[in-house]
């Protein structure tokens, strides 16, 4: 509809018949075209680009907080692990995590004990399983990785760039439908004030 409308413009430029506000609604098409075409994409790079940035600094950040160890499995976990929701399972497919009960030891080289969550598929009792830890030796969720903050950053900025094109699109549309509502109640006056002499002899109709 938008393109054809703005097709319209050179179409309409000689048209005898052409009404002005045919070509008012044309150069509202193209604006809104090049908004599309031109300012959407350069938004949703900017947002995709911030977003980026500051995902990898919060990859930083989690990688200087937190460190991986292995521990080592005793029994299953009766209780869910606080951590097992993974943030990242939806990206990496890891939707599948199991809570057990594991030895560590902590960076101080204090031994632990406690309930940690895991997707490995070993997890009987002296089974070797990886987990993160903060600097006192605390279970914590494994932190976010490079590849899955450019990916979440890129879904930032295709969102941005549709949203925008939605949104120009619906301002288009509701600015033609002003024109054409504008349209119609100047057809309104302009027949009622010819309407009461239509067809008198001598009005000069």
């Amino acid at each position: 509809m938008t393109v054809r409308a703005v097709l319209g413009i050179r179409r309409w430029r000689r048209n005898p018949v052409c009404r002005t506000t045919d070509r008012h609604e044309s150069w509202v098409a193209l604006a809104a075209l090049m908004v599309m075409a031109l300012a959407a994409p350069v938004l949703g790079w900017g947002v995709g680009s911030a977003t980026d940035d500051v995902l990898v600094r919060t990859v930083r950040s989690q990688h200087d907080r937190l460190r991986p160890t292995t521990a080592v499995v005793v029994h299953a976990s009766p209780h869910q692990s606080r951590f097992a929701a993974d943030p990242e399972a939806a990206v990496t497919g890891e939707a599948a995590r199991t809570s057990v009960v594991a030895d560590w030891t902590a960076p101080d080289g204090t031994p632990r004990t406690g309930t940690v969550s895991t997707s490995s598929a070993r997890t009987a009792p002296g089974s070797h399983v990886r987990i993160w830890t903060d600097a006192q030796g605390r279970p914590a969720m494994r932190p976010m990785d490079t590849a899955t903050a450019h990916t979440h950053a890129a879904l930032a900025g295709i969102g941005a760039a549709l949203l925008a094109i939605g949104l120009t699109e619906l301002v288009r549309r509701f600015v033609v439908w002003r024109m054409v509502q504008g349209r119609y109640e100047r057809l309104d006056r302009a027949w009622a004030e010819v309407g009461p002499d239509w067809g008198r002899t001598g009005t000069g109709s």
